[in-house]
Formats: structure tokens, C-alpha cells, sequence
């Protein structure tokens, strides 16, 4: 299993995401943005995922949600940004809980001999708003996720 990277230095409003994944590239960009994939990996196992709305194209917008086994629900929303394509795709990210925080999130896919690693920059509004993320357990949430995720696509059969 790869192990996720997480960097967010203490000068600047971001945080930087790197894994690995044995998996084409194709085969990535579409767990990223197939509801019905995302919701068997993205975030912590003890949440039932409900996507309301995830329209992968420059300026379509996503929302879903994340509920607890007491039914409490943890919403996020966003907006795409340029047109998505196996290479990555940029969009808003914001966490319903703590509304007008938001970041704008670059994904990035890169391949290299069936191998394709996973980038993400984060560029929040302050270094403040950047820490309470990092403090809430967003390396936990990514680490789980991505454990998930690299479970899924060893599941999946490439496209192509």
C-alpha cells in the first residue's frame, strides 16, 4: 500500500496531497468523478456518502453528503472549474459546517507506466482557514479514503 504525503507549510495558505496508485491514469479520473465509484471511497468508512449533485464539467456544480449512524449529515458543496479531463480538474470545495471557508482545489493525474499518482493543491483564504483543516482530521479522512480508493481500483478492470 502507498503511503499518502501530506504537506502544509507553516508560510503559505495550502496544503499539498501526493499517493500513488497502481492503476491507469483513466481508470482514476473516472473513480474521481463517477458518483457511483466516489461514494465507495471518498472519506471515512463510518459514513454512509449520499451524492446529490456531481456535474463533471466546466462551471457544473456537486454537493453531497456525508451522515453518521445517528443520522447526523456533514455537507459539502463546490463548483468545476475549466473543463475536467484525465488529467485533473480544479473546483471550489466547501464545508457546509463552516460556511464562506472555502478553498479551490487542484487535482492533477499523472502516469507513468500504469502507475498513476494522485496531486492535490489547496489554496485556502488564510493560513488560519488552511490550520482548522488540517486540525480537523483531514489527513486521518485522506489516509482512510485513499486506502479505500486503492481497495476499489485493485477491484476494478481497467477501461480501454
Amino acid at each position: 500500500m502507498s503511503e499518502t504525503k501530506v504537506q502544509a507549510p507553516d508560510s503559505v495558505p495550502f496544503i499539498d496531497v501526493s499517493r500513488e496508485f497502481a492503476a491507469p491514469r483513466d481508470l482514476v479520473f473516472r473513480a474521481f468523478t463517477d458518483p457511483e465509484l466516489l461514494v465507495q471511497w471518498l472519506g471515512p468508512a463510518r459514513y454512509e456518502m449520499v451524492v446529490e449533485t456531481y456535474d463533471v464539467r466546466a462551471g457544473g456544480s456537486w454537493r453531497y453528503i456525508h451522515r453518521d449512524a445517528d443520522g447526523n449529515e456533514y455537507g459539502f458543496h463546490g463548483v468545476f472549474h475549466g473543463d475536467p479531463s484525465p488529467n485533473g480538474f480544479t473546483q471550489t470545495f466547501e464545508f457546509e459546517g463552516a460556511p464562506g471557508h472555502v478553498s479551490l482545489d487542484k487535482l492533477t493525474l499523472e502516469e507513468q507506466n500504469g502507475r498513476t499518482t494522485v496531486l492535490t493543491h489547496s489554496v485556502y483564504q488564510s493560513i488560519e482557514a488552511r490550520n482548522a483543516m488540517v486540525e480537523s482530521g483531514m489527513e486521518e479522512g485522506m489516509n482512510e479514503g485513499y486506502d479505500r480508493l486503492e481497495a476499489l481500483l485493485g477491484r476494478l478492470v481497467p477501461v480501454g
